[in-house]
């Protein structure tokens, strides 16, 4: 018996490595729009670690967009996620409904991060 075209996969694509190439590569088909964003960051954390003579930067960078990939390419944790963005916009921060939209980003979040990190 097949699934119901209903259905989101788990995952649009495997979990990338995180190199800049592949984290360029499946944020390009992600969130295309986030490319500039991204390589400003990444010439950032660049600057960074040669200024600081400090890898933490690239690693601080990888992680971020690692994370920011693993949300966007699992759907139903991306709908999750939007979900509670838009309600947490379309909120007063006075609202108790804000924080709780706000805690489910986070929630998002740190299951994305976690997954990327092995914590």
């Amino acid at each position: 018996m097949t699934a119901p075209h209903s259905e989101q996969p788990a995952e649009l694509f495997p979990r990338p490595e995180m190199t800049f190439p592949a984290l360029r590569a499946a944020l390009a088909r992600v969130a295309p729009s986030r490319i500039a964003e991204f390589q400003a960051d990444r010439d950032s954390a660049f600057t960074a670690a040669t200024q600081h003579a400090s890898f933490n930067p690239i690693r601080v960078f990888q992680v971020k967009w690692a994370t920011e990939v693993e949300i966007e390419r699992r759907p139903r944790l991306a709908a999750r996620y939007h979900a509670a963005l838009d309600d947490a916009n379309a909120l007063d921060r006075d609202d108790p409904r804000w924080r709780a939209a706000m805690d489910e980003c986070m929630a998002v979040r740190n299951e994305a991060r976690a997954a990327v990190t092995g914590d």
